[in-house]
């Protein structure tokens, strides 16, 4: 990718959640169109390979854990000083650490859940404002999922943070308006290891419900967040894109 890079656009993206999958995928999406990026996950060897990738010239990396505040105060420095500028936040880092009905949901880890898949989402915006965003403008994408439109059997306490970070677009949306431009995407089954467990060793059945026959890949909601952080959607905000595949044409069919 690095031979084929283009001119630098001048805009920064901070992409929490990024070493891999979809967050990487967003990455990969916005330094193929000259951005810069930042890149946030837990494990620095994984996010050093990432910005090998990417190309060191146009990518930079800060290892920690997404609801940590202080990772994220270090993460929003690390993108302004090494280039002076936040556009684009991606909020993509995310936890479901259990599987199993939500009466028996232990309380503990639903609060992992949303400390992650929301609070973290809402830490990170208010320092990007602060830092950039709130006197040069930008928007602000926030990665939810199918899970937190319609109920999701045996992922509840995962589906209802994506529910409410839907509705932290929103609140963002309305808040941050008119420079700062906020929207969130929800994707059905990406192939991701973070999604493995529901498609390993069956993937042909579970793409088999989808009308478009086939299960997500990153670069499909890299494709989106691209969109999202263009000029092409500048009358965009407060909105969620649903990039299901076709998944929920299926509802209320028998």
């Amino acid at each position: 990718m690095t031979s084929q890079l283009p001119e630098l656009s001048g805009k920064v993206a901070l992409i929490t959640g990024a070493s891999r999958g979809i967050g990487y995928g967003v990455a990969e999406a916005l330094v193929a169109r000259g951005d810069r990026v930042v890149i946030t996950g837990r494990t620095e060897d994984a996010l050093k390979e990432a910005v090998e990738q990417l190309g060191a010239e146009r990518a930079v990396y800060v290892a920690g854990k997404a609801h940590d505040e202080e990772h994220q105060r270090v993460a929003v420095e690390r993108a302004m000083d090494a280039f002076g500028r936040i556009d684009y936040l991606v909020n993509n880092a995310g936890t479901n650490p259990v599987f199993g009905p939500i009466a028996d949901l232990d309380l503990n880890v639903a609060r992992k859940v949303f400390e992650t898949n929301v609070i973290s989402a809402l830490g990170f915006a208010q320092r990007t404002w602060h830092a950039w965003q709130k006197d040069h403008g930008g928007a602000i994408v926030n990665i939810a999922s199918v899970a937190g439109i319609a109920p999701s059997p045996f992922i509840a306490a995962y589906g209802v943070s994506k529910a409410a970070l839907i509705n932290l677009t929103q609140q963002l949306a309305h808040e941050f308006a008119p420079g700062v431009r906020v929207n969130a995407i929800a994707p059905a089954v990406v192939k991701t290891k973070f999604a493995q467990a529901l498609y390993e060793g069956r993937e042909a059945e579970a793409a088999a419900s989808y009308p478009l026959a086939r299960l997500g890949v990153p670069s499909d909601i890299g494709g989106a967040a691209a969109f999202l952080t263009s000029s092409q959607s500048d009358w965009v905000t407060g909105q969620t894109l649903v990039v299901d595949g076709g998944i929920f044409l299926n509802a209320g069919v028998g």
